[in-house]
């Protein structure tokens, strides 16, 4: 501000903010910037579980190729107010896909929620896509996502597709969840929850240190509850244990998941992991003692300890996150569609369109499998294991 000026007693006008973007290709840049990435996903209203550094860093070290990750930042006055972590495919094509397979329920990016807008649009300009044959797919994409900012941004080519269904419901007591449904179900229900409290089951948060014990507890139980109908494979594999494991210490730590343990006449009979963030809660996977359905409503016992955690930590929603067992439906659950984003070059519609057509057929077909050929799905399923 000129002498001038301020002899005239004017306003004095800060200087414009400096905006800057870093792509790192570092295997250690999710560690590098741990700290400052946690800071942001806490100004980020629509940051979940999945984006917390701790479940990024364990996929990464669990998962992750070796010279294939891209992390996307972007700072404003050198403070970073957008985030976001790829990895790149193989072959002559490549491209970008979000971390996490098929292990995330929500693939986002993080954005400052006081300069959304303008980050989205820098980090948009950031995305390495310049060649006919690069895109950018992200999966499970929640419609209020902040990608959703990024892809409005974008001045490329670009589709949206339908992908997997959540599903929700409200965070209240228990009693008042049950007025969601018929009331010859609420009846029954309201018996099996009296049947748990007469039996004496006991529920326990697990302490920080104790975390490594009750997860392999809840993988033991999950293979012994599943082993005649089919466990997905990759829970199977000693990579998953060890991400599992490494993923929900550090959200345990800070505060983002809860760790269930269920005794009955002392013995371990259930464990339930909940992921946690200011929107909702996560039922993520469990595990329960295939005898103990035979004797107690193993979704009461564990809707029940997942909402009073929710409700106590007062978060709105109880997540019931992708896939429509029958267990979930008996709530009568809110319903959303998360959404597959693609981005590419300007110019390469015909080749995004071609990419579209692929993903609805994969679409068609696992859903003809799973509904219209169920067994058939039994023994792919039984020859993969084989």
């Amino acid at each position: 501000m000129s002498t001038e000026a301020r002899a005239a007693g004017l306003p004095s006008r800060s200087a414009a903010p400096v905006w800057t973007t870093e792509l790192r290709r570092e295997d250690d840049a999710l560690d590098t910037v741990a700290e400052e990435w946690d800071e942001l996903a806490a100004r980020c209203r629509t940051a979940t579980f999945f984006q917390a550094a701790a479940w990024q860093r364990s996929w990464w070290r669990h998962y992750g190729r070796p010279g294939a990750l891209l992390v996307v930042l972007v700072r404003r006055d050198g403070r970073l107010v957008g985030a976001g972590s790829f990895m790149r495919r193989r072959g002559p094509f490549g491209g970008l896909t979000g971390l996490g397979a098929g292990l995330v329920d929500y693939g986002d990016v993080l954005l400052d929620d006081e300069c959304a807008d303008r980050a989205a649009a820098e980090f948009a300009a950031a995305l390495p896509l310049t060649r006919p044959w690069q895109w950018l797919e992200l999966r499970e994409v929640h419609p209020e996502a902040a990608m959703q900012r990024v892809y409005e941004h974008w001045r490329g080519s670009r589709r949206r597709h339908e992908d997997s269904l959540c599903q929700y419901l409200p965070a209240v007591p228990m009693e008042r969840l049950l007025k969601r449904v018929p009331g010859k179900t609420a009846q029954r229900s309201r018996v099996k929850l009296r049947k748990i409290a007469e039996a004496g089951v006991r529920v326990r948060s697990t302490p920080l240190e104790e975390v490594p014990a009750a997860l392999e507890g809840l993988l033991r139980l999950h293979f012994q509850q599943w082993q005649k109908r089919g466990v997905t494979a990759e829970h199977r594999t000693e990579r998953f244990a060890r991400h599992l494991t490494e993923s929900t210490v550090g959200l345990v730590a800070t505060g983002r998941a809860a760790v269930h343990q269920f005794h009955l006449d002392g013995e371990l009979v259930a464990v339930n992991l909940l992921l946690l963030c200011p929107s909702f809660g996560g039922l993520y996977l469990y595990g329960a003692h295939p005898g103990l359905r035979e004797r107690l409503d193993i979704a009461g016992l564990l809707f029940n300890a997942a909402l009073e955690e929710t409700v106590g930590a007062d978060i709105p929603v109880l997540g019931l996150l992708r896939g429509q067992e029958p267990y979930k439906q008996r709530w009568r659950p809110d319903r959303l569609s998360n959404q597959r984003l693609l981005l590419g070059p300007a110019g390469v519609a015909p080749a995004a369109a071609a990419r579209a057509g692929a993903v609805r057929a994969r679409r068609a077909a696992a859903h003809q499998l799973r509904t219209r050929f169920p067994r058939l799905k039994e023994a792919l399923l039984a020859h993969r294991r084989a």
